[in-house]
């Protein structure tokens, strides 16, 4: 019977919703606000124990917000771990950051886990009920915090690591966006000057009555292909980029496939595994900060690194540390770790600061990652000009050999 009253409870308590009120206090004077509870009623009552008579009331609606993005994430991990430094009770800081967000969805999914913590649940298991936005990493540190009762200082580090994260996907992201553009640019102009320019040309060019080079003749008979199949080319183009970006987000195969692929494909390779490198020692540097045993830290750390490569690694470096190796001999049988790494963390084990240096190495390779990106948008827009002048150009020129020709018997 206890149990069913306390389940009851706290459904009511889940089930409210935050009403917006206006009315008058004892003076007369016009006040508004908003307060949770689980009726117009409840809050009438409410009000009207304080001294303000309520004379509207209505109940605040979320508009349905952009998706949650990491940003939102990370902003509210900032937030929060500001508001609780200085000295805001955490139902209340919960409360000023929902209302301060821009996201409607942030703001709901904020006021939900609050709720949650309102009835007695624990901080991280309010966290663990969205895992979609929080995972397993950032509420086994928020756990550590908790128990340890340092909360602020677990946050504060949660920040700094999702900002650090965010910060070299960014970066990743920059580094391809541009030679993917450019690309996706001159496959649209080469299509248009195949699909209308050529077959243009081709019209003028039958009235010479003369034998056409044969680079025109060859662009030619593209452009005939193009113009007759363009629908069955544009669509088997679209459908296979779709399907392949499907089965790599769906397919576990696919992912350890293009994983590997990735770290040795030749310029971005180099970048994608430095980067891996710096998520990985700034996860575990930040779950050892925190207090969390080492073999527990590589539980999460291996997904954190996000390249199927070093999560199977990780995984193998785990069992190797249950057993009594340690980290360092561990991470040299991986065979994927640089010596710089390995040294670093040998250190860092002998001397007892293992968090230091493994947070030193992460700076080191983040910083690596930035260099790296710098010399890859130097390099990248040459060798585009040059692939962009011998198509585009070479297209042009083989149109214009005729009238060159035509130019030179006139002459």
């Amino acid at each position: 019977m206890a149990t069913a009253v306390r389940s009851t409870a706290s459904a009511q308590k889940t089930s409210e919703s935050v009403f917006l009120w206006e009315g008058k206090d004892k003076h007369g004077k016009i006040v508004r606000g908003e307060l949770r509870a689980g009726s117009a009623t409840v809050v009438t009552v409410t009000m009207r124990r304080q001294g303000i008579l309520v004379t509207k009331i209505k109940k605040k609606s979320f508009r349905s917000g952009k998706k949650i993005s990491d940003k939102d994430i990370t902003l509210f991990t900032r937030q929060l771990a500001t508001m609780m430094k200085a000295g805001v009770p955490l139902l209340q800081s919960f409360d000023i950051v929902a209302k301060g967000h821009s996201n409607p969805s942030v703001s709901k999914l904020i006021q939900d886990i609050r709720s949650d913590v309102e009835t007695g649940t624990s901080l991280n298991q309010a966290f663990r009920k969205y895992p979609l936005y929080f995972d397993h990493l950032f509420c086994n540190l928020v756990s550590a915090g908790e128990q340890a009762g340092i909360l602020e200082d677990l946050l504060t580090r949660l920040a700094i690591y999702k900002e650090k994260t965010i910060a070299i996907k960014a970066k990743i992201k920059s580094a391809l966006f541009y030679p993917v553009a450019i690309l996706a640019v001159a496959f649209i102009v080469t299509a248009v000057i195949m699909i209308w320019v050529v077959p243009a040309f081709k019209d003028v060019f039958k009235s010479f009555g003369a034998d056409l080079p044969t680079p025109t003749l060859f662009v030619m008979a593209i452009s005939d292909f193009v113009v007759a199949y363009w629908y069955l080319i544009f669509g088997g183009l679209f459908a296979g980029l779709y399907f392949f970006f499907q089965s790599w987000r769906r397919s576990i195969k696919m992912q350890r496939y293009m994983d590997r692929l990735l770290l040795k494909a030749p310029i971005f390779g180099e970048v994608i595994r430095k980067a891996t490198i710096a998520r990985w020692t700034r996860t575990l540097a930040t779950m050892f900060a925190a207090g969390v045993p080492l073999v527990e830290s590589l539980d999460s750390v291996g997904g954190a690194a996000g390249n199927a490569v070093y999560m199977d690694a990780t995984k193998a470096i785990q069992n190797e540390v249950s057993t009594g190796t340690s980290l360092t001999a561990a991470m040299q049988n991986a065979d994927i770790f640089p010596n710089m790494v390995t040294q670093m963390v040998s250190i860092g084990e002998e001397s007892g600061s293992l968090d230091e240096m493994l947070g030193k190495v992460a700076d080191f390779y983040e910083n690596e990652v930035d260099e790296a990106v710098a010399s890859l948008s130097s390099l990248m827009e040459p060798l585009i000009m040059v692939i962009l002048g011998v198509l585009i150009g070479g297209l042009v020129v083989a149109m214009y050999l005729p009238i060159f020709k035509l130019g030179s018997v006139v002459g």
